[in-house]
């Protein structure tokens, strides 16, 4: 039986988008210090995955209901995995 926590799920898109913006506003600040810098850069980068991911899926799944007539049906939609 594995009884480790389950793997934190991605953020949403706006979650991301959030988490970005205060990363480049902190960096652009001036006040971090350069091991700090590289980590929040680290992660504005991953973030910045994150973020296309979902666009990327949007605009997937808005090709697929353009293409079943505006809409109007429904189809099984699998995301990219991350």
């Amino acid at each position: 039986m594995d009884s480790s926590p389950p793997a934190p799920q991605p953020p949403s898109f706006e979650q991301a988008l959030d988490q970005l913006e205060q990363i480049v506003d902190s960096m652009e600040s001036g006040d971090v210090p350069l091991a700090e810098l590289l980590a929040k850069y680290e992660a504005g980068t991953r973030l910045l995955q994150v973020c296309e991911s979902r666009l990327k899926d949007a605009e997937l799944r808005i090709e697929i209901l353009k293409k079943q007539g505006g809409g109007a049906t429904t189809a099984k939609f699998e995301p990219a995995a991350d």
